[in-house]
């Protein structure tokens, strides 16, 4: 092997696999805009806390793939507010999941994404304390192909979560804390 030392018997550290999402904003978004037909955006995958902002969202959202992307991570990105995730996804209209938990987004992202995103399928809002029933019931009924929604750790209350599947009568609630209605599915 390269770099491993006969007279010793060391062996080099194996060579990391390169991590895209690691990239500071405006880099990545240079990448993706090399890349056309990326489809799966993870910035946090291994990136918890990331120093991502408003100001990357913007950078990234100038890529050329950015209308072909069909699955975006944000988890955990402390650092961005409804102004980056309303830009992202108004241009992300194939997207079709989303996972923005952790974050603090509000009603505002959700309008967003239920005007641009109506393929959208499965989205992750865990701990998004923001968020109240109006958002969750503009993006029920604006995105009809909607399948799940992880709302673990949100301020909403379980009756909430029932007039949601009265909207949706196959949408999958995941996470419910403290469901009291035997009427409500939790997957």
């Amino acid at each position: 092997m390269a770099g491993d030392d006969a007279r010793t018997g060391a062996v080099a550290p194996a060579e990391e696999e390169p991590h895209v999402e690691r990239l500071p904003a405006d880099i990545l978004a240079h990448v993706l805009s090399l890349l056309p037909s990326f489809h799966d955006l993870s910035i946090s995958r291994s990136c918890w806390g990331c120093h991502i902002t408003d100001q990357g969202l913007l950078d990234i959202s100038s890529a050329a793939c950015v209308g072909n992307l069909t699955s975006v991570s944000l988890w955990g990105l402390a650092g961005i507010t409804d102004k980056g995730v309303v830009h992202l996804v108004s241009k992300a209209r194939s997207l079709q999941h989303l996972n923005i938990g952790g974050t603090f987004i509000t009603d505002e992202s959700l309008y967003a994404v239920a005007d641009s995103c109506t393929n959208l399928k499965s989205i992750i809002l865990w701990s998004c304390r923001h968020v109240t029933e109006a958002g969750l019931v503009a993006l029920v009924n604006k995105c009809p192909e909607l399948e799940c929604i992880n709302v673990g750790g949100m301020r909403v209350s379980p009756e909430s979560f029932a007039g949601l599947q009265s909207i949706s009568p196959a949408l999958r609630i995941r996470s419910i804390p403290q469901i009291l209605n035997a009427d409500v599915q939790v997957a």
